[in-house]
C-alpha cells in the first residue's frame, strides 16, 4: 500500500487558515495575545503530534499558559491504549465545564487516539456539549481550518475521518524544551497485536521520506538540540513500505555522522523486526545511546501466539543476549502485560523467569485492559481482577530485586549524562547512556551540557552522584 502524502497545495491552504485565525482572534481579543493550554496524554508519538499542534497554534498567534482557567483555548490530546487513560481524560474534561460557564468564548478541543473511536466520539457529542472541537489522528493537518470554522460559525466541529492515515510535512513543531527533541520517522502500525488498538486509531504503518528525516535531524543539530529521539510505533520496520529492509540501521548511521555534540535515542523496537544489524549499528555508532526499549509482553510462547506477536521466547532472548554481548553496558527496558485473557499462573511464571534471565533495567507493567474493536476484548478472561493484581505485585517485586542489583553494580562508576534540569528536590538531574536518571549538585549553567557524574548512592530506580 502506497503511503498517502498530503499535497503541498493542501498544506498551504492550512497555513492560510492559520493567518485567518490569527486575524479573527486579533479582532475579538484586541490588545492581547490569545492564550492556549494544551495537555498530551500517552506515548512519545502523541507528544510529538502535540508539539506539531502547538506549532500550528503558535502560527495562529497563540501564546501558551500553564493554567487552564486563564486560557482562551484548551486542548486535550488523548491516548486510547488503556482504559485508565480514557477515564482520566473524561474526568479532566468534566472539570472544564465551569470554565466554559465563566468564559462562553472559551474553545475546548479534544483530539488524538481516543476520539478516533466511534463510541468515544458519540460520548463526546452527547455527554460533553461544551466541547467545541473534536478532531482525530488523521485530521491533525486540517486543524487550522477546523478551528477557524469553530470560531467563525460558533458551532461544534467534529472532524474524524476514517482513513489508513497520511503523512504531512512542513508543519513546524514547538518543542517542549531546547535540549531534547522528538523526531518522528513513521506513523501507524501494521502488526495488529490482539490486545492493541493502535492500528485502529493511528492507521497503517507509513514511513516518512528518508531525506525529510535527515533534513529535520540536521536542522535540530544546527538549532542546538543535544538529544534527538527517533520515534515510531515500530522503528525497526521503518522503510518496509518502501520495499527496503534494515533501512533504520542506515538512518541511525547517517544521523550519527552529522557533525556536532549530541546523542541519539529511539523508541519503540518490535522484537520480531529487531535485527542483529541494528545491534551492531548501536555498538559502532558513538552517538547512539546504550539503551533499547524492547517490549516482550509475555514470557510464555502460547500467550505470545494469542497476542499475535510473531516471535517466541527463544527469538527474544537471542536478540537480548546478542545485544548484551555486543554492548556489555546496555540497558534493556520493556513492556509487560499481566493477566492477558486465558493466561494461567503457570504461563505468568514464565514471564517472571524471563525477567530474571534478561535482567531488565526497568519495566512498564500493566494489567490487561480490554480495548473496543480488538480481538482480545472478546476472548474469555476467567482470572479475577484480584488474582491479576497479585500477579502484578509478584512481577513488580521480582523486577525491583533485579533493578536494585543492577543499580548496586553501578556504584563508584562514572557516567556521562546530559543535564536536563532540576528535580523537585532542587538537584540537577540527567540521564546516563542507559537512560537511567542520575541526580547531583551543581550550578544552573550546566543545564543543557554533558557532564561526567560518579555514582555515590545507587537507588533502585535512580542514581545519586557527584560531578567529576
Amino acid at each position: 500500500m502506497a503511503t498517502s502524502v498530503v499535497p503541498d497545495i493542501e498544506l498551504q491552504k492550512q497555513f492560510d487558515y492559520c493567518l485567518k485565525v490569527k486575524t479573527l482572534l486579533a479582532e475579538r481579543l484586541p490588545g492581547r495575545a490569545p492564550l492556549a493550554f494544551t495537555h498530551t496524554y500517552g506515548c512519545q508519538g502523541n507528544v510529538a503530534e502535540g508539539e506539531r499542534i502547538d506549532g500550528m497554534l503558535a502560527q495562529m498567534g497563540y501564546e501558551f499558559c500553564d493554567d487552564a482557567s486563564k486560557a482562551d483555548f484548551i486542548l486535550f490530546n488523548t491516548c486510547a491504549v488503556r482504559e485508565h487513560a480514557e477515564e482520566r481524560v473524561f474526568s479532566n474534561l468534566g472539570r472544564l465545564k465551569v470554565f466554559k460557564e465563566t468564559n462562553p468564548n472559551l474553545i475546548i478541543a479534544v483530539c488524538g487516539c481516543m476520539v478516533q473511536q466511534e463510541h468515544i466520539k458519540k460520548k463526546l457529542k452527547s455527554s460533553f456539549p461544551y466541547v467545541d472541537l473534536v478532531f482525530g489522528t488523521h485530521a491533525i493537518h486540517t486543524f487550522p481550518e477546523s478551528l477557524y470554522n469553530c470560531i467563525l460559525k460558533q458551532e461544534r466541529v467534529f472532524e474524524v475521518p476514517d482513513s489508513d492515515g497520511v503523512v504531512f510535512e512542513g508543519v513546524p513543531s514547538k518543542h517542549s524544551n531546547g535540549i531534547k527533541a522528538f523526531l518522528p520517522i513513521s506513523y501507524g502500525c501494521n502488526n495488529f497485536c490482539t490486545y492493541c488498538v493502535v492500528p485502529l486509531v493511528k492507521g497503517r504503518e507509513r514511513s516518512r521520506k528518508y531525506e525529510d528525516i535527515m533534513a529535520d535531524a540536521r536542522q535540530l543539530v544546527a538549532d542546538g538540540y543535544k538529544e534527538i529521539m527517533l520515534i515510531g510505533q515500530n522503528v525497526n520496520s521503518y522503510g518496509n513500505d518502501f520495499g527496503e529492509t534494515n533501512l533504520f540501521a542506515k538512518l541511525l548511521r547517517e544521523i550519527n555522522d552529522i557533525p556536532g555534540d549530541f546523542i541519539i535515542r529511539f523508541m519503540t523496537s518490535h522484537p520480531k523486526d529487531c535485527s542483529f544489524e541494528l545491534i551492531d549499528t548501536m555498538a559502532e555508532c558513538s552517538k547512539v545511546e546504550h539503551h533499547i526499549h524492547l517490549p516482550f509482553q509475555s514470557g510464555n510462547d502460547r500467550v505470545l501466539r494469542e497476542m499475535n506477536r510473531h516471535y517466541d521466547r527463544k527469538r527474544y532472548t537471542e536478540v537480548a543476549k546478542y545485544a548484551k554481548e555486543r554492548i556489555p553496558d546496555i540497558a534493556i527496558t520493556s513492556d509487560v502485560i499481566v493477566g492477558f485473557p486465558g493466561e494461567t499462573h503457570e504461563d505468568f511464571l514464565d514471564t517472571v523467569s524471563l525477567i530474571r534471565e534478561i535482567e531488565f533495567s526497568s519495566l512498564y507493567i500493566f494489567i490487561f485492559s480490554p480495548r473496543v474493536g480488538t480481538k482480545a476484548a472478546s476472548m474469555p478472561d476467567p482470572v479475577p481482577a484480584e488474582e491479576k493484581s497479585a500477579w502484578f505485585k509478584e512481577l513488580s517485586d521480582a523486577q525491583e530485586e533485579v533493578a536494585a542489583a543492577r543499580s548496586l553494580a553501578m556504584k563508584g562508576k562514572v557516567y556521562r549524562a546530559l543535564v536536563e534540569g532540576r528535580n523537585k528536590a532542587g538537584r540537577l538531574c540527567g540521564r546516563t547512556s542507559q537512560n537511567i536518571m542520575i541526580e547531583f549538585d551543581g550550578p544552573d549553567d550546566l543545564i543543557g551540557t554533558f557532564q561526567n557524574i560518579k555514582v555515590t548512592e545507587p537507588l533502585t530506580w535512580i542514581l545519586k552522584g557527584e560531578l567529576q
